[in-house]
């Protein structure tokens, strides 16, 4: 049976490998590495802001200056407020397209004011295949090529710095990378709005500059792969220091909030959004954040520095193994008890160890395939391993259930004792016992009668033996052979082996009595008891096998038990040596027995030590008291 589970354990556990192999590599928990990260990026969210101010057109903008989109001669005293001398910010970007004509006069108001400052970015759209609205997923082997470049009207463009908007949303949607440039069909590289913003306030890019060439790999860190960034989401929308657009064109701000900061101007009114749609997007940190505020958290991030790195695939390949090797070990090697508890530490070992791992190092660890394979690993092998417990469990049961002891039946199965085809060579005591009279009854009892009445008999024989500690080892016929110290270990074996002979024959006082009433015949007991090494185990081959025991000490205790009449308990030398001070024998007498060169000593149980009745009618209170 071991063998057997042994080697669908090892064939289950590679097909398992195999398995996990392909999830691995077709990110079938990529869904969970990536709420884990969000709830990272979640809780590290919340850190004072870098310089960074968003004008907001709000509710309260849109109550005083009308239904967007606004003339846009209201942009150029709007300029003139955020630029006011000494209180300059380093970049105004504007998160809001201006790709279509509107009146003349209003246009031309809001280029000579673009002209006038050399610090407002406008947005570019790049249009890429299968995109909508500027989204796309992320593809960081190459620059983010776009067929067409949709961006402001020229008399604007030529007046201002232009730079991409362009979003990338994860396979769920989620907003938790950003596009670092983009290409148009002629070449020309368009950097994002934070991008720009970020150099122009003093942000050190040369890291980033590096990447001229689209096919090169940018290696500051992990989490840059060659033209994407993770974004590092520090700032929630109240972290961001935020005014009202009209309250900036009234001046009612206080311009050194401006001074030598990052200006981004975008939407934050509810139901509102620009001409491309992208007004508000999902993010790690918040389901719907104005896209402004993505802006200001790649600024604050590229200001301060700070990158989210991304553990080496061959670490995460290699600890998985680990866990994964160690969880097909534990469940056959502890109790299930202890093997649970280590898999529940091991599994919220990860899940923490990655938070703190982020916590401090920024470090994110995807955990999610080292969890699926520990749990795998775990609940295939403990499943395997319990399968085997029960089919251990249910052949002890079948196989010695009936004829040991309870308690011995439950040591077997809590030690998880191999009970294998063979036998071992042990020291036990063993009692023959024989139904005297039993011819004489048969014959004037009907085959039921014969058969209940024999029932009887070894109903009591059983109870008593199994209360003792002792293995019925077979019934033959009209007698019994009774094991002790086998299967398992029992202390003072032969003790308990005579005790069990002198309760049966208290036993039988009774059950005589009943059949001569009934039946007018006379049964009793005689018994042999015998100490000494014999071979013991399941003998016999796998069609048909046998609990027993053989060997030449066997044999000279059913010749003890031949000897003995009616009635009578006789025990070796043996036994003797070891009990005596518990019984009262007789002086002994030396008898030759069948295939025995030399005569064996045997002695006659009379009772308990310190009885007063020199018999073996003593009582059965009496005796449990030994």
């Amino acid at each position: 049976m071991r063998e057997k589970i042994k080697r669908l354990a090892i064939a289950m556990n590679v097909l398992l490998l195999i398995a996990l192999f392909f999830a691995h590599n077709e990110r079938w928990l990529g869904r969970l590495d990536n709420m884990l990260y969000d709830y990272n990026m979640k809780q590290a969210a919340g850190k004072p802001p870098k310089d960074v101010v968003v004008v907001a057109i709000d509710n309260d903008s849109l109550a005083e200056l009308g239904r967007f989109p606004w003339d846009r001669a209201v942009y150029a005293p709007f300029l003139d407020m955020l630029n006011q001398p000494g209180s300059e910010p380093k970049a105004i970007g504007f998160d809001i397209t201006f790709n279509e004509e509107t009146n003349a006069d209003s246009d031309q108001a809001f280029a000579d004011a673009l002209a006038a400052y050399d610090n407002v970015i406008l947005p570019v759209i790049g249009q890429t295949e299968g995109d909508v609205f500027g989204e796309t997923v992320a593809r960081p082997d190459a620059l983010l090529k776009a067929y067409r470049i949709d961006g402001p009207l020229p008399q604007f463009a030529e007046h201002a710095k232009l730079a991409n908007i362009n979003r990338v949303a994860s396979p769920d949607g989620v907003i938790r990378q950003t596009w670092l440039k983009i290409q148009d069909a002629n070449g020309a590289v368009y950097p994002s709005l934070a991008y720009m913003a970020a150099g122009m306030a003093g942000a050190d890019l040369s890291a980033y500059d590096k990447m001229t060439d689209p096919g090169k790999i940018f290696e500051k860190n992990n989490a840059v792969a060659k033209n994407t960034i993770t974004i590092d989401y520090m700032l929630n929308t109240e972290d961001v220091t935020t005014v009202s657009f009209s309250r900036v064109l009234n001046g009612e701000i206080d311009p050194s909030v401006f001074k030598d900061s990052v200006v981004l101007v975008g939407f934050t009114a509810v139901g509102l959004s620009d001409d491309s749609g992208q007004d508000s997007g999902t993010t790690p940190i918040e389901k719907k954040m104005q896209l402004v505020y993505v802006h200001a958290n790649i600024v604050n991030q590229l200001l301060s520095g700070t990158a989210v790195d991304y553990a080496p695939a061959w670490t995460i390949w290699l600890g998985g193994l680990a866990l994964f090797l160690l969880f097909i070990l534990l469940p056959w090697r502890l109790k299930n008890i202890y093997s649970i508890l280590l898999y529940l530490a091991a599994a919220s070992g990860l899940v923490y160890g990655q938070m703190l791992a982020y916590s401090a190092y920024k470090i994110q660890i995807g955990v999610s395939d080292t969890i699926l394979a520990v749990t795998l690993a775990y609940l295939t092998n403990v499943s395997l391993k319990s399968y085997l417990e029960s089919a251990q469990k249910h052949f002890v049961t079948r196989q010695f259930g009936r004829y040991i002891s309870p308690d011995l039946v439950k040591q077997i199965v809590s030690q998880d004792i191999d009970i294998k085809l063979g036998g071992d060579s042990k020291t036990i005591t063993v009692l023959f016992l024989d139904i005297r009279g039993f011819t004489p009854l048969s014959e004037k009892l009907t085959p039921p009668e014969l058969v209940d009445t024999l029932n009887t008999m070894f109903n009591m024989i059983t109870e008593t033996t199994l209360s003792n500690r002792g293995t019925i080892d077979k019934f033959i016929g009209d007698a019994a052979m009774i094991l002790f110290n086998a299967p398992l270990d029992v202390e003072d074996h032969e003790r308990l082996a005579v005790k069990t002979a002198y309760e049966i024959q208290q036993g039988m006082k009774e059950i005589r009595r009943a059949i001569r009433e009934k039946y007018g015949c006379e049964v009793n007991v005689g018994i042999g008891i015998h100490t000494g090494t014999v071979v013991v185990g399941n003998i016999g081959s796998y069609l048909r096998v046998d609990y027993t025991a053989i060997g030449d000490n066997v044999n000279i205790a059913a010749r003890i038990e031949s000897q003995t009449k009616p009635g009578q308990i006789m025990v070796s030398d043996a036994v003797y040596a070891k009990t005596a001070a518990y019984f009262r024998f007789d002086d002994g007498e030396d008898r030759m027995f069948k295939g025995k060169s030399q005569p064996i000593r045997v002695y006659e149980l009379l009772g308990v030590a310190g009885e007063s009745v020199p018999t073996i009618a003593a009582s059965k209170a009496d005796f449990n008291a030994i």
